[in-house]
């Protein structure tokens, strides 16, 4: 079973931009109801395509210097990034097969 790590401001480079393969990054807070309901989809993304896809969260409000990089001004917002880019940002939830339709470029 996949497990969705968080990350931070400080290991954000290293963790996401460094990766081998695409990272999924869930930008959300506590406060956000949409977030809470796309927590499910995003763990059944991570189990099914563990292995070929990294699903990590990072708390926006705990670390505000990535997102406000990346002008995140909406949660949720799900980037995809690929060797070191951002490659798709995904605003709002969204059920599991239109996450799946924007990712499958870079993920198998």
């Amino acid at each position: 079973m996949a497990d969705i790590a968080a990350v931070t401001d400080a290991d954000f480079e290293s963790t996401v931009l460094k990766a081998e393969g695409p990272v999924l990054v869930d930008f959300w807070a506590s406060w956000c109801g949409p977030c809470r309901q796309l927590a499910p989809i995003l763990e059944e993304i991570a189990n099914e395509k563990e292995g070929a896809l990294t699903v990590v969260k990072m708390d926006a409000d705990a670390n505000p210097v990535t997102p406000a990089q990346y002008r995140v001004t909406g949660l949720p917002t799900i980037n995809l990034y690929y060797q070191g880019e951002l490659v798709r940002s995904i605003v709002g939830v969204r059920p599991k097969s239109a996450i799946l339709t924007e990712i499958s470029e870079f993920v198998a």
